[in-house]
């Protein structure tokens, strides 16, 4: 009778405790999902021009579509030329180090591709891409 509890006793002292290694494992999920940047699309689909060096931008930028009717979308609402600086501010304030892509159609005005940078340049960003496709 002795050995069968000896026996038993030493199995339970010999398992692995795999409570720990679970809390850590969740808060480096939890950390990583919190630190994660996500991308804020523009909202509006366009047709953008082609350029032989067009390349992907980083994923933590911030991105302004500028369709064929010269709305301005930013953070996949309509803003208007004077909701631009506002609405960069805002989005850079939970990523300071993006840039801005503007994503123009090419229908859309040179005035208000110029207004956006302006706007852009304004908030203080000083990383400004025009967004290409390559052919």
């Amino acid at each position: 009778m002795r050995n069968i509890r000896e026996q038993l006793n030493e199995e339970e002292e010999t398992e692995i405790n795999l409570t720990p290694m679970l809390d850590v494992v969740f808060i480096m999920l939890i950390f990583f999902i919190v630190t994660a940047v996500f991308v804020k699309e523009p909202g509006a689909e366009v047709n953008r021009p082609d350029a032989q060096t067009a390349f992907t931008p980083d994923s933590g930028s911030i991105f302004v579509a500028v369709t064929g009717n010269n709305e301005i979308w930013v953070d996949r609402s309509e803003v208007g030329i004077e909701g631009v600086r506002p609405a960069i501010e805002r989005i850079r304030a939970e990523n300071p180090e993006g840039g801005v892509v503007i994503q123009a159609d090419t229908d859309a005005s040179n005035q208000f591709v110029i207004a956006v940078m302006d706007s852009a340049k304004a908030a203080g960003v000083d990383n400004i891409t025009i967004a290409a496709t390559v052919p």
